[in-house]
């Protein structure tokens, strides 16, 4: 299958210069690899939220859902659930699933549902012209907080490694290569799948210079090791001048949460039976 089919023609109304498109871009590269690899593309579901990281299911031509906001994680448990046999991501704003939805992101990771939920992290209400969310900086000036806000923002990936997440990632748009090896990685991994890319919002919220000057990849670094991805994750906390790191942080087999139910996992084809002979018992 050639690359430019998993584009759709729908016309792209990101703002120039948004870190949208490099995720877009390296999901739809990742993507590629799996079809690739023998993974029919109409396995693939993509759930997203409301923002503007939700145009992805516009313009990325495999099947998708629109969710309500903060909604993603519960949609994409569902639809997993009720078909194992489906690869299930999620791309979420920092403000749909940090705030809204910060309940489904604990849960799901404590489960260890098998889905992938990226977080397109602009640290930004970019849709409503820039509110603050909880990962913008103390102090940030937005619609909502014009004197700054005087809340400190939390640490997604400490949180998910507390939760029980077995994949915890951190990535960024202004390194592509690496942002399209971790969603790869993460759509690969048996079980959830956590992926915070810093990413850029050039209306709102450009932080481009913070991130080159600060941001480093991960080295040396072994991601088995619980004590030391809490040691890394806890190295910057969205607030400071601290070096920021890019990478795979913490990776564990865990018993994946849809394999638990053995009497549910029925082939797809004798369900679609089953329902058949019901709706035709009721004719």
């Amino acid at each position: 299958m050639a690359e430019q089919t998993l584009i759709t023609g729908a016309q792209n109304t990101w703002c120039p210069g948004c870190g949208n498109f490099t995720i877009q871009f390296a999901l739809r590269n990742a993507i590629q690899e799996l079809v690739d690899g023998g993974v029919p593309r109409e396995t693939l579901v993509l759930v997203t939220g409301i923002g503007c990281h939700a145009k992805m299911a516009d313009y990325l031509n495999i099947n998708s859902f629109y969710s309500i906001h903060g909604r993603t994680i519960p949609v994409a448990t569902g639809i997993k659930l009720a078909n194992p046999d489906l690869t299930v991501l999620c791309c979420a704003g920092d403000g749909d699933v940090y705030a809204e939805g910060l309940d489904h992101l604990v849960f799901a990771a404590k489960r260890n549902s098998d889905i992938t939920v990226i977080v397109h992290n602009n640290r930004v209400y970019g849709l409503t012209t820039g509110q603050y969310t909880p990962t913008s900086p103390l102090g940030f000036r937005g619609r909502s907080t014009p004197s700054g806000t005087v809340e400190e923002p939390f640490n997604p990936l400490a949180l998910m490694l507390t939760s029980g997440a077995g994949f915890i990632a951190r990535g960024t748009s202004r390194k592509m290569p690496q942002l399209q090896g971790l969603i790869l990685a993460g759509l690969k991994h048996g079980g959830f799948a956590f992926i915070d890319v810093l990413q850029i919002c050039a209306s709102y919220f450009n932080v481009s210079a913070l991130y080159d000057r600060q941001g480093y990849e991960l080295s040396g670094h072994d991601p088995a090791d619980f004590g030391a991805a809490c040691r890394k994750a806890e190295e910057w906390n969205y607030n400071s001048d601290s070096p920021i790191p890019f990478g795979l942080f913490y990776r564990k087999e865990k018993p994946v949460f849809e394999q638990q139910f053995p009497h549910r996992m029925v082939p797809a084809e004798e369900r679609k039976e089953a329902i058949r002979k019901i709706l035709d018992s009721k004719r």
